[in-house]
């Protein structure tokens, strides 16, 4: 095969990637009831069904350990996981670890990363069972896989939503995306003036986002005590945007979207104002917030309506009616997707 037969993993993006590589992967036991394509895979053990997921973070990619300390990258890390296994309704107890290590860290920075691993675990009771480590040439790698109970209520997939479906978003979007881009623009500063001092102060809400997300745990409590079971559920890691579609495509359906009903916090519509940007592209296409975006059925209203963990921001429509978003001037725009996506860098 010659070079120009070959093609660039850029050219089809990560999604379809993972659709090629995974196309003739066949389930061969009967207690896989879920494999590759949702937020983690379920399998039945005995009276017992798991979820599991791993997510693998790469220096450069996904972290730069230039404005990232150690014990928020390990905290992180395990939060990412964790937020996996709530999105499939499920509980999560524990988690493994294998770590890729350049000769370049210390054991005391190593220490410094499993002390916010170590944290994250405490603060979601969940226990960290085992791993691997091993040398690496450049850099730091780390992959976790979350290990999660489902409730008797049952496991959640993004394929159940249903036309008339309430789409619901916890918290707000749009937030971690700015404390990146601040964290960037401070870093390009110091480069080019390494006698500079950041200047982070006032902006602790969005850094912390970026740094160190927290899972949505009180969420899932919230739904199980009000006997609540969403019809599909994502989290929000790739951009809100890309969730929905995600949804929409695996329960071919369509959606109406209400971009006055989207949350956005104050500090995060103000760093975008600052940087020049709409803050709500940030909260469509900015990723890793971590929240969780879900649907419900309509008879469940007088249950959400006074929560303040959520918001309802629209509902799901027929396929046909296509994926779009209501703007402030009741404009209706075709919703796309341009949130993050590997290898398109």
């Amino acid at each position: 095969m010659t070079s120009q037969n070959l093609t660039n993993i850029s050219e089809i993006g990560e999604f379809n990637l993972i659709n090629r590589l995974t196309k003739n992967v066949h389930i061969q036991h009967s207690e896989t009831l879920k494999g590759i394509g949702d937020d983690a895979a379920v399998v039945n053990y005995g009276n017992k069904k798991q979820v599991i997921t791993t997510d693998l973070l790469v220096e450069g990619i996904h972290f730069n350990l230039s404005y990232t300390p150690l014990k928020h990258l390990g905290y992180k890390a395990v939060a990412v996981n964790l937020s996996d296994v709530y999105a499939m309704n499920a509980i999560p107890l524990h988690i493994t670890v294998s770590i890729a290590v350049s000769s370049r860290f210390t054991v005391e920075a190593l220490d410094e990363l499993y002390d916010g691993i170590k944290a994250a675990c405490k603060k979601y009771k969940v226990d960290l069972i085992g791993g691997d480590t091993t040398s690496s040439i450049k850099g730091l790698v780390i992959s976790i896989t979350a290990i999660g109970i489902v409730p008797e209520s049952g496991y959640v997939l993004r394929s159940g939503a249903k036309e008339n479906n309430l789409i619901c978003l916890s918290g707000n979007v749009g937030a971690a995306y700015m404390g990146l881009q601040l964290l960037e623009r401070e870093k390009a500063i110091f480069e080019q003036n390494p006698e500079a001092q950041p200047q982070l102060h006032g902006y602790d809400y969005i850094l912390q986002r970026q740094l160190k997300p927290e899972p949505r745990a009180d969420l899932i409590e919230f739904l199980y005590s009000n006997n609540i079971v969403p019809t599909a559920m994502i989290d929000v890691s790739d951009g809100l945007s890309s969730e929905i579609l995600h949804i929409c495509q695996n329960s071919n359906t369509g959606c109406e979207i209400y971009e006055d009903r989207i949350p956005i916090a104050e500090e995060t519509a103000s760093m975008a104002y600052e940087l020049n940007m709409e803050p709500l592209l940030a909260a469509l296409n900015g990723g890793e917030d971590y929240e969780l975006l879900f649907t419900i059925n309509i008879a469940d209203y007088e249950k959400i309506k006074d929560s303040k963990l959520f918001s309802i921001i629209g509902n799901i429509t027929s396929a046909e009616k296509g994926t779009y978003i209501v703007d402030k001037n009741d404009n209706v725009i075709p919703l796309n997707s341009t949130g993050y996506q590997a290898f398109n860098n």
